[in-house]
């Protein structure tokens, strides 16, 4: 490190994460002359981001339970770390390294950065974990240097429940996309119109409308193929068994580089229900291939409704069948055009290299 670097620690809740979306700003950091040290649970990529050169250590986060005395142990756990590294800042991702990331650099007196990266099913109902969610944020939010935000929606529901004051954040066009890794690839010229979906299989992600919607395009005779790409997070072996059996479904399972597959799709369907900024949207419209998803903040963003892909309806069976099955009447040149066109808006909007720069003149 340099006389005029930083060290700067990162608090995260899983290493695969941190290295597929974070690596390039990692990278210009360091380049910087700033000291690097990550802290998170270990899963995968573990390798490479060591050889970006910075520290890595193991954080034991239990990402999903609620669990007083293991939240405690975490709050212990990251005290312990700031005062051995003392540390110019601390950045956060995610909902416990942000919560107790914050609360403990507000007590130490040490300068953080918060990064809400999506509001999680916390934030989707009314109740009683929606307050605790609502109060910890609070006080960890109080004393950030800044608070991220990868859609305008996420911000001003922080902003109307008084979590945090407007001034104090700032919303970057989500993690950005490499548009170089994920370059224009050329538009599939076979007849059969395959819909590609990528991430974890569970309802919130639309799984259920995405097989209604497919089904019942099926059912009407239509000629395409859904490959799915991703782990199950809740059991759909049954149903995706008797939809593989019918011919129409096809289930890849999880895979660290999917370009392979974006290259042999003509459009990309994502019905989420919540998203902090679909980074597969992203990926997809760079590499050239139409969009179809949700009508929220967090997916609206990466498509032109009617120009680069198409927006549905949340939880809407009908709404998602009706994009599908208009896709499949479009000719080869207006998929491929649709796709063009979003592959602009990545290059002039979500470039990566853009949002880590805007990243590091905020945080800086």
């Amino acid at each position: 490190m340099n006389s005029s670097g930083k060290k700067i620690i990162i608090l995260a809740n899983n290493s695969g994460g941190l290295y597929l979306f974070r690596k390039e700003l990692i990278s210009a950091l360091i380049a910087s002359g700033n000291e690097v040290v990550a802290y998170t649970p270990f899963d995968a990529h573990i390798d490479a981001l060591k050889d970006l050169g910075i520290g890595l250590h193991e954080l034991n986060i239990d990402r999903r339970g609620i669990n007083p005395v293991k939240d405690y142990s975490l709050l212990k756990s990251i005290r312990k770390i700031i005062k051995e590294e003392r540390p110019d800042l601390v950045i956060t991702y995610t909902i416990k390294p942000n919560v107790y990331g914050g609360i403990v650099c507000r007590m130490m007196h040490v300068p953080y950065v918060i990064n809400i990266t999506g509001l999680g099913t916390a934030f989707q109902n009314e109740g009683i974990i929606k307050k605790i969610a609502t109060f910890l944020y609070r006080v960890a939010c109080k004393r950030a240097k800044v608070v991220f935000f990868e859609n305008a929606g996420n911000r001003n529901i922080f902003v109307d429940n008084r979590i945090v004051a407007i001034e104090k954040t700032h919303v970057l066009n989500g993690a950005g996309v490499n548009t170089e890794f994920y370059a224009l690839q050329e538009y599939p010229k076979e007849e059969k119109v395959v819909f590609l979906f990528i991430g974890r299989i569970m309802r919130e992600k639309g799984i259920d409308e995405l097989l209604a919607a497919s089904a019942k395009l099926a059912k009407e005779g239509y000629d395409f193929q859904l490959a799915v790409l991703g782990r199950f997070e809740e059991d759909y072996s049954d149903i995706f068994s008797k939809y593989e059996a019918e011919g129409w479904l096809k289930n890849y399972g999880y895979t660290d580089d999917v370009r392979a597959y974006i290259k042999n799709a003509h459009c990309f369907v994502l019905p989420s229900w919540h998203e902090g900024m679909a980074n597969t949207n992203l990926e997809c419209a760079s590499s050239g291939r139409p969009v179809i998803t949700s009508n929220i903040h967090g997916c609206m963003e990466a498509v032109e409704d009617g120009v680069s892909g198409f927006l549905v309806k949340r939880k809407d069976v009908d709404s998602l069948y009706a994009a599908m099955k208009k896709f499949i009447s479009l000719s080869y040149d207006e998929r491929r055009e649709m796709g063009l066109k979003g592959r602009n808006r990545m290059e002039s909007i979500f470039d990566k290299k853009v949002v880590v720069k805007d990243t590091i003149d905020h945080m800086i």
